[in-house]
């Protein structure tokens, strides 16, 4: 029997006067990739934060077998790591000093960094290139090398569970595929990553995908199933079509009529191949 890292039961939150989440059941995997899509205003991000205990919301959430909402906030922030769309820091804040941030839930209160600290730092941010700048202020970044030094915050934590809402924002096709080889790396080493994907290619990657519609889940299974992208391109009414193109899963636009026509992206290259059961 598989282990569950995070499990969603009967979840309803609401933004504002709006409710955005009906009933909500999902399960992720522990040791495993999920990618959640859908179209806009499903409430993809909605759930991610609930998820992360950041939203009011009726239902219950566990993480790793236990009630989200009876563990301290320190115990919780050590176990899960969070990377947020269009996040704000100071702009006067250097890049290190960012990331060593994400050590804060395993520090004592008013403590210095500790040589492990330190370690963890440099780990995130060779991890997602971002070690040779790692002095310049957040001010002076691109949009693109702002986003991968909150990416490495948030695998500076060295959580078991990582919660990343839109990673992929304002990365070129080279990153984008570095955040693919980090994401790998992860599970590899057996931690548990959701991740809010729009590039549909990128989320089939995943090992199991959670296809949501009008504030729920339509769908959950794996990336390589017919089920799963069957689901995907319903949930897109079939303005979208999921094909196998030199041995990788592809998302194209309903108008290419032949997708063995169409030259792989650069940003595909180096992904798995698929295969179905």
């Amino acid at each position: 029997m598989k282990k569950i890292a995070v499990q969603a039961r009967s979840i309803s939150a609401s933004l504002g006067n709006c409710q955005v989440l009906h009933g909500v059941d999902v399960i992720f995997e522990r040791g495993c990739w999920t990618s959640i899509v859908g179209p806009n205003g499903a409430g993809k991000s909605t759930l991610l934060k609930v998820l992360a205990g950041l939203l009011p919301h009726t239902g219950s959430v566990t993480l790793l077998d236990q009630p989200l909402h009876s563990l301290p906030g320190r115990v919780r922030a050590q176990q899960m790591s969070w990377l947020g769309q269009s996040e704000s820091s100071g702009d006067d804040l250097c890049v290190f000093d960012l990331v060593m941030l994400g050590r804060l839930p395993h520090q004592a209160w008013l403590a210095a960094p500790n040589p492990g600290d330190h370690a963890a730092v440099e780990q995130a941010l060779k991890a997602t290139q971002a070690w040779d700048w790692r002095h310049r202020s957040l001010g002076h970044l691109s949009g693109g090398e702002r986003q991968r030094a909150l990416l490495a915050r948030a695998l500076a934590v060295q959580a078991q569970v990582l919660l990343m809402d839109e990673p992929l924002a304002n990365l070129d096709p080279p990153h984008q595929a570095d955040w693919l080889d980090v994401v790998r790396s992860l599970v590899n080493e057996g931690k548990t990553v959701v991740s809010v994907l729009h590039e549909l290619t990128m989320a089939l990657q995943a090992q199991h995908m959670v296809v949501m519609s009008q504030g729920q889940v339509t769908h959950q299974g794996a990336c390589t199933e017919a089920a799963t992208h069957l689901a995907v391109e319903a949930v897109f009414d079939h303005r979208i079509s999921i094909h196998a193109l030199d041995g990788h899963w592809v998302a194209l636009p309903q108008a290419v009529i032949n997708p063995k026509s169409v030259a792989v992206p650069p940003l595909i290259a180096g992904l798995q191949k698929p295969r179905r059961p």
